[in-house]
């Protein structure tokens, strides 16, 4: 029997003003999610759109694993994800996630062939394969020719293909962006989204979060979350 991809039952996410709260503690705290159930199937390629104080980057950073729930269950490609310890949480999200933010987040003083190669230095394969795979993934998004370059000598869309390279490195069954075009102009935004859709083509699962109506309606799945909820889930 298949399992969702990502299925979220009743999961809601409190931050209290002195961190999570203890046995005891009756300090109110401020509820960012509510009860969010979804399931989300593989190959699956979705946006979670809303409003800045929707909840929906709180709602990507416990999918990918970035932070854990006040309450519910989340299984991730069918394993109780929520309940795992720091470490089986860390090996998990290095195999099977792959994460794009809006702000790049590249080592200024790596070349973009070793920012692509970060990921992969975790999982034990031999740098020389690393290397190899990495090569390839530039050239796919047509940076061949910048392997060598500082993220300072490229431009923002450019880093932007670089951060998706990286993401793919470890070959994820899922990508998880945040806000990928949201530093971009509409030109460059464009050119990004096709990358996304020729990675949804080769079989991964995405996950897009994004305020903006026209990024949204890429995807096949749109999810719109107000103040904490799950008010619209339309496939497109």
């Amino acid at each position: 029997m298949s399992h969702p991809a990502i299925s979220l039952d009743a999961i809601n996410k409190t931050f209290f003003p002195q961190g999570e709260k203890k046995n005891g503690d009756t300090e109110s705290g401020i509820e960012v999610l509510k009860s969010i159930t979804l399931d989300v199937d593989s190959g699956e390629f979705i946006a979670l759109q809303g409003t800045s104080g929707s909840g929906k980057s709180t709602l990507l950073h416990i999918i990918g694993l970035l932070d854990r729930p006040t309450a519910g269950v989340y299984r991730l490609l069918g394993r109780d994800a929520a309940s795992l310890d720091d470490d089986a949480q860390s090996d998990l999200r290095n195999l099977s996630l792959g994460f794009v933010f809006q702000s790049f987040y590249l080592i200024p003083y790596a070349t973009a062939l070793e920012n692509v190669i970060l990921p992969g230095l975790y999982s034990g394969k031999p740098r020389a394969e690393l290397l190899a795979r990495a090569g390839v993934l530039m050239e796919q998004i047509g940076l061949a020719d910048r392997m060598d370059f500082k993220p300072s000598r490229l431009s923002g869309g450019q880093q932007q293909r670089v951060a998706m390279a990286r993401a793919l490195l470890n070959e994820p069954q899922i990508i998880l962006a945040d806000e990928p075009t949201g530093q971009l102009d509409s030109a460059t935004s464009s050119e990004i989204m096709k990358l996304f859709h020729s990675v949804h083509e080769a079989g991964q699962t995405i996950v897009l979060v994004t305020h903006d109506e026209d990024v949204a309606k890429e995807a096949g799945r749109v999810i719109r979350l107000h103040d904490g909820c799950i008010v619209e889930d339309t496939r497109v």
